[in-house]
């Protein structure tokens, strides 16, 4: 005899094991310098912390529809958890590079399909009318725990050390697989058992390659390398064989389902958390640099002003959770699209002279604005897809949001570098003897070009104005990004019909 539904205690196993891994996204980056000490590595090699992560989670990330085929969504999901756990337990015991970055690839293999698997159950145990405060709860963990995983990082790092960023995954999963085992009933899984190794392995290499691309590309000065253009060149080889290969494969014997590519909502949302992913991640790595490099944030205060963005983040998907339904998904998006716009306009404004409340009320207005995008953005993406295929569907979803994130983060870190050194000679082509300020003696002492200090004061201080500039170049270009897609909205199809799976199947 079936137990009766147990939603909340279904809603917080799930939740935990998709904090415990977008958690992970973020909070060891404030501990690496911590880490270098330890394991004796350079600043490069210390990085393969964080590389190796990303390149094992985005290679794992579209396998997770066939794993659920296959061996069922309890047993997937169970076995992610405990990998996940473990790996985390070794990342905190590792005592050399090899074992951390080993136990980093482990926690991107395992981890991959937490996020997705948590989405679809969420999906599944829940009623049409209840499927927008359900994407609600998930999105809250999916974006507020890259959010305030530095902030966390960092007190865990002050208060004891480095390995306790990984520690406290421990009792995390610990909860989260208890909840799994207790409440979710067993899926036998079975079907689709022929797996797709050509398409994987394609798919794989072209992930990994354009991963390591990514990540490296800015570090080898791009196309100037050797490694930039052979990675470039393996992605672009792999992709073309990949997508060759599935157009020639049957729908149900390929690695990815390309029915899923006829849906119009679904391909829509995809474009849309690509956007999302981009601009949101890359505000979030431009934002901490910009405080601690030029205004000379600590990391704790850092963390302090940036975290309350995740405020804004979760009143706006707990609204957005309700008014699912009963508001026309366009206009929820497009209200959200427009404040996050808002938002980035806000931060055109920066300068060199801001107090905490400048950064935290655009970081809290633009939570606010992606709070209202995620929720609705994921309902209508997936609405008209069928119950079988969004095990399959929420994966590429999660991997084209992580790959957003990636390049954002790697564009505007590139134009914020180039854009800083265009910018430093324009301004030091103007630091001439017949500027006004220069007519200030104090100031003609104080910046002295003929004395060594005052020299270096002087372009430290044109390094800063020129920094300042291309941060502000930046919002600019993700500002004017924002606003080129909305009108793209008009492609999403409103859902409408009634959802025939049972949301007690998948429980007991």
């Amino acid at each position: 005899m079936n137990r009766p539904l147990n939603r909340p205690m279904i809603t917080l196993s799930i939740m935990a094991a998709t904090i415990m891994q977008t958690l992970d996204s973020t909070i060891a980056n404030v501990a690496l310098p911590h880490m270098q000490g330890t394991l004796s590595a350079s600043q490069d090699q210390i990085a393969w912390v964080l590389t190796a992560y990303i390149i094992a989670s985005a290679i794992a990330t579209p396998v997770t529809g066939w794993l659920c085929d296959r061996f069922g969504q309890k047993n997937i999901f169970m076995a992610s958890i405990t990998g996940f756990t473990v790996a985390s337990a070794l990342c905190g015991m590792s005592n050399s590079l090899g074992q951390i970055v080993a136990a980093r690839l482990l926690q991107g293999v395992f981890g991959a399909a937490l996020v997705p698997l948590a989405q679809v159950v969420l999906m599944q145990i829940n009623p049409r009318e209840k499927q927008g405060q359900a994407m609600a709860v998930w999105g809250m963990g999916v974006m507020v725990g890259p959010i305030l995983g530095p902030t966390l990082g960092g007190w865990l790092t002050d208060s004891y050390n480095w390995r306790w960023v990984f520690f406290i995954n421990v009792p995390i999963g610990i909860i989260a697989f208890y909840g799994m085992w207790r409440y979710i009933r067993p899926d036998p899984g079975g079907r689709h058992a022929r797996f797709d190794f050509f398409g994987f392995a394609t798919l794989s290499l072209a992930l990994g390659s354009l991963q390591l691309l990514l990540d490296r590309g800015q570090q080898n000065d791009w196309f100037s390398s050797t490694e930039a253009w052979i990675e470039a060149i393996v992605a672009f080889v792999a992709t073309t064989y990949f997508v060759a290969h599935t157009a020639l494969t049957p729908a149900k014997q390929s690695f990815l389902d390309y029915r899923l590519l006829k849906n119009q909502n679904y391909v829509t949302g995809l474009l849309f958390i690509f956007i999302v992913g981009l601009v949101l991640y890359a505000t979030r790595a431009l934002i901490p640099t910009m405080l601690e490099n030029l205004l000379g944030y600590p990391v704790a205060t850092t963390g302090l002003v940036t975290a309350p963005s995740g405020i804004g983040t979760m009143l706006a998907m707990l609204i957005a959770g309700r008014i699912i339904g009963k508001v026309d998904l366009r206009l929820t998006l497009l209200v959200g699209f427009l404040i996050s716009a808002f938002a980035l306009w806000q931060m055109t404004g920066y300068s060199l002279e801001l107090s905490q409340g400048d950064i935290i009320w655009p970081g809290v207005i633009q939570g606010f604005g992606t709070g209202l995008v995620f929720v609705p953005l994921s309902a209508a993406t997936f609405a008209t897809l069928s119950p079988e295929m969004r095990a399959q569907g929420t994966s590429i979803y999660s991997l084209v949001r992580n790959i957003g994130s990636s390049i954002g983060i790697s564009l505007v870190q590139t134009l914020l570098i180039r854009n800083t050194v265009t910018a430093h000679s324009s301004l030091t082509e103007r630091v001439t003897a017949g500027s006004p300020a220069w007519h200030n003696p104090a100031v003609s002492a104080a910046y002295d070009v003929h004395v060594p200090a005052a020299a270096a004061l002087l372009d430290g201080a044109v390094n800063q104005q020129a920094a300042m500039i291309a941060y502000i170049d930046d919002f600019w270009f993700m500002l004017f990004l924002t606003l080129l897609v909305t009108p793209l909205l008009l492609l999403i199809r409103p859902p409408r019909g009634p959802v025939t799976e049972d949301p007690q199947a998948v429980m007991d």
